[in-house]
């Protein structure tokens, strides 16, 4: 069963950055579509970027130009570096497939405050 593990959210400043990663479990990872899903308070779970298996990327316009998804395939692993961190970015950002596994992560909670 595939293992999802968020990790780097914290309380950053507005104009910020963060770089959040992703631990997958099991040998699925390097064969799968990846994407970085976020929830705020009272909203419903959005995704804000995807990466192919094979590399290539895309991103919900509110975060394109400023985030950056990535992934290394030898160490089962994904990262989001998110800079210009706005207050509306505010959220728990979690890991999955672009089609999702049908089990989450804890996720991590990034908070943009001044």
């Amino acid at each position: 069963q595939v293992q999802l593990v968020e990790s780097g959210g914290g309380l950053v400043q507005p104009g910020g950055s963060l770089r959040l990663s992703c631990a997958v479990s099991g040998s699925i990872f390097r064969f799968t579509d990846m994407g970085w899903y976020r929830q705020a308070p009272g909203k419903q779970r959005e995704l804000v970027a995807t990466i192919t298996r094979l590399g290539g990327t895309s991103y919900a316009g509110s975060v394109k130009g400023r985030f950056t998804i990535s992934r290394d395939n030898a160490k089962n692993t994904m990262y989001l570096q998110m800079n210009s961190l706005k207050p509306e970015d505010t959220a728990v950002y979690y890991c999955n497939g672009k089609q999702p596994f049908n089990k989450w992560g804890q996720g991590t909670q990034v908070t943009v405050s001044s």
